[in-house]
């Protein structure tokens, strides 16, 4: 084909599209959204940044123009972008927000932001950062004082990125969300109209949306004046009848169609119902209904991103490391049936040529490789750091990873131990033997210790943070042992501290001292092992051969496995290996013996 004529075809592609360089206007009338004054219908794909590898971006975006989006919707996390008070990172790696923008803007695709400040988004906290935790009474998702002030500040450096990239400045920035699912979780509307206000005082002049679910209180809650009102999600007409009652002057759409669903550890993989979704996804487009796929390629929570859901005040559901979400492009980047039913269905609704699909990025596999046992973690020598009773991480300006809390038993030296509360899962070793483990769903937190010979016996608790709750009442989650620990009802106090973040700088940069003599039979093992390769690619490392742990591949934290399931494998990019000599590194809470482990494929064989 010529030159001109591709030229063309893109041209004719960018028009009936909507897109065309140069600045636009992006309004609301009451059952439209309007592109320079013409209706235009929303097909959008949810894509997260710092969920997939920088280096793969534009295939995504490219996968999802393939499907036939016009649009991405990106979820913005604060807490990724300001780990460190005051210090905000717009720039580096996958932080670079108007990088990722810019790309689609390069591939013909239009935005839509939803930067929180509270997001969900199975992402550590909801997206909200857990230094805030530090604050004992802390109030978020509303006007204390204390969250609002970090808050105005995330604002105001995120609008310096966004702003210039809205629609109006010659950008592809059409809209942007306003918090997210308020009526699921408070009521306040002064605080959802000072989010809008900050915004706008900081130069955002697209139009605004909200996204609640389309039930009567949560709308009533969540919805505000002059913003769209998105719906997670709209799935007939009874749903958008329900929002205009809200507000008739404003356009309605599905802010959340759900192709997939997410999985917590211990439960079978999310295989939502197909027919379901073509049937949604059809009553959509043959009733020009905007909408977005949430998400259309989940990607992964790697190192400790991963948050959690609860039912109640003793519940506690981890979210796997991996983010496949059963979406119709997979954690890896493939297209999925799913993917190619939307296609084929969209196909028959717009009124512009869909592109053909991307080449896929290539996999390799990794022959096994026998890991030995290298440490463990008594032979990090750290400070100890002394309180009258346990406290949680935060409160030492630590995230995730591990504590090592430990004291003398006076008094009362074996019984029933319990733990007031382990936040998640906890190691009860005495005199250096492991005796338990407490897991926190469920609520039953206690230990039978027994009697020991000792006069003052050493009982030390070995606590990991796995995820903080993203969703609903209990979000104030903090971690490690949040209260105290009592033993047959006496209160243990004078307690000693260790952290262990378990992050990519600790392990580079901590080194165990391999003098310390541990007992061969103690838990919490580091493993490793080295293997070459001719040639990189995208692969999964087995992980089936180990208990519970973390996976260090060059340095990079693949995130967390359990044998539990259902997932067995970690997702490892091509750009975390390198030709020639690999490092892997393993760290296991339960593990005692050295175990092999490989590169595969796919995420599994399901």
């Amino acid at each position: 084909m010529g030159k001109r004529a591709t030229i063309f075809i893109l041209f004719v592609f960018l028009a009936t599209s909507g897109w065309a360089q140069g600045k636009h206007t992006f309004s609301l009338s009451p059952d439209n959204f309007l592109l320079d004054g013409k209706p235009f219908q929303i097909i959008s794909g949810e894509l997260h940044p710092a969920r997939i590898p920088r280096e793969y971006w534009r295939h995504r975006i490219q996968m999802a123009k393939a499907m036939g989006c016009n649009t991405i919707s990106a979820y913005i996390f604060w807490n990724y972008h300001e780990t460190i008070p005051g210090q905000f990172d717009f720039s580096t790696g996958n932080k670079d927000i108007a990088s990722f923008i810019r790309i689609c803007q390069e591939e013909g695709m239009w935005v839509l932001i939803r930067p929180g400040p509270y997001v969900c988004a199975e992402w550590d906290f909801g997206g909200l950062p857990t230094y805030l935790l530090k604050i004992p009474d802390i109030k978020v998702r509303g006007m204390d004082p204390r969250y609002m002030e970090p808050v105005r500040k995330y604002i105001s450096h995120l609008a310096r990125e966004i702003a210039p990239l809205q629609c109006t400045q010659g950008g592809p920035l059409l809209m942007v969300q306003v918090e997210n699912e308020y009526g699921s979780y408070g009521n306040d509307k002064e605080y959802l109209l000072t989010l809008r206000d900050l915004w706008v005082r900081n130069g955002i002049e697209v139009p605004f949306f909200t996204g609640d679910g389309p039930t009567t209180y949560m709308l009533d809650a969540g919805t505000i004046p002059g913003a769209a009102i998105g719906l997670d999600s709209g799935t007939d007409e009874a749903d958008f009848a329900l929002a205009k009652k809200h507000n008739p002057h404003v356009p309605v759409f599905s802010s959340e169609t759900y192709p997939g669903w997410l999985t917590h550890w211990g439960e079978h993989w999310a295989r939502p119902d197909t027919n379901s979704l073509k049937k949604e996804v059809e009553f959509l487009l043959k009733n020009k209904k905007s909408f977005n796929f949430y998400v259309i390629h989940g990607g992964t929570n790697f190192g400790f991103t991963a948050g959690a859901n609860t039912t109640s005040a003793v519940s506690y559901q981890p979210d796997l490391t991996s983010y496949d979400y059963d979406a119709p492009i997979n954690e890896q980047g493939q297209p999925t049936p799913k993917y190619f039913m939307l296609r084929r269905l969209i196909q028959q609704y717009v009124n512009y040529k869909i592109p053909d699909v991307p080449a896929p990025i290539s996999t390799i596999a990794i022959p096994r490789v026998q890991l030995k046992k290298a440490w463990n973690l008594w032979n990090y020598v750290l400070p100890e750091i002394n309180t009258v009773q346990p406290q949680p991480m935060e409160n030492f300006d630590q995230n995730q990873g591990l504590v090592i809390y430990k004291t003398k038993l006076i008094g009362h030296k074996s019984g029933k131990l319990k733990i007031w509360e382990p936040h998640d899962f906890a190691l009860v070793f005495l005199n250096g033997k492991f005796i338990d483990t407490v897991y926190r769903d469920g609520g039953r937190w206690e230990v039978n210790i027994p009697k020991t010979e000792a006069d003052t016996p050493l009982l030390e608790i070995v606590v990991e943070g796995m995820g903080h709750i993203n969703f609903a009442q209990f979000m104030i989650d903090r971690k490690g042992i949040t209260d105290r620990v009592t033993l047959n009802g006496m209160t243990l106090m004078n307690w000693y501290t260790t952290l262990l973040p378990l992050d990519e700088d600790f392990i580079k940069n901590r080194i165990p001292d391999l003098t310390v003599k541990v007992d061969a039979g103690k838990p919490c093992n580091f493993f490793e092992g080295r293997f070459n390769l001719s040639e990189v690619g995208d692969t999964y490392i087995d992980m089936s051969g180990y208990t519970k742990g973390v996976v260090y591949i060059n340095g990079h934290n693949l995130g967390r496995y359990w044998n539990i399931g259902p997932q067995q494998r970690l997702y490892c990019p091509a750009s975390f290996l390198k030709k020639g000599e690999n490092e892997i590194l393993v760290f296991d809470l339960l593990q005692q013996h050295a175990a092999s482990v490989q590169g595969l494929h796919k995420l599994s064989d399901d």
